[in-house]
């Protein structure tokens, strides 16, 4: 597993994104190219961003902790077309330069602010979490996606 937290796996991300093109097609799945990364950059969004999201009630939250924090916060990839949780569903087309400069920006501030900001950080969905969670969450979000699209 990545480290989201590294620089150099940090890079290696953003240098997987930038070899994506605006017609760059997924290998499976509906979204575009476009849509993937606003949608990838939802979970930065949770954190950097928390106005722009809901949190769920507390009825929703322990299901999803329960059920669904061991199947994200975990080391095992995701499956192929796997549900995506509504928040996390992207409709009409975005911007691609805007979005990829927008999910860079989130790796980046992400590697600089290091894994001491995010031991013990709250989760909208999961409650508090490791860094070594956190980790897991945004680096398995992130191969799942670039996988996705061939990158």
């Amino acid at each position: 597993m990545e480290n989201v937290f590294d620089a150099k796996d940090a890079q290696n991300y953003i240098d997987r994104i930038n070899n994506l093109v605006e017609d760059t097609h997924g290998l499976w799945g509906k979204m575009t190219v476009d849509q993937m990364l606003a949608h990838c950059s939802v979970s930065y969004e949770m954190v950097y961003e928390p106005e722009k999201h809901k949190k769920p009630g507390s009825i929703a939250k322990f299901i999803l902790k329960t059920f669904v924090k061991p199947k994200v916060v975990g080391e095992k990839a995701y499956p192929r077309d796997s549900p995506t949780a509504p928040q996390f569903l992207i409709t009409g087309r975005k911007n691609f330069d805007e979005e990829k400069k927008r999910l860079i920006g989130f790796i980046q501030k992400t590697q600089q602010l290091g894994p001491e900001a995010f031991d013990g950080k709250e989760s909208f969905s999961f409650g508090k979490l490791k860094s070594t969670e956190w980790n897991n969450m945004f680096a398995k979000h992130l191969n799942h996606h670039l996988s996705q699209f061939g990158v």
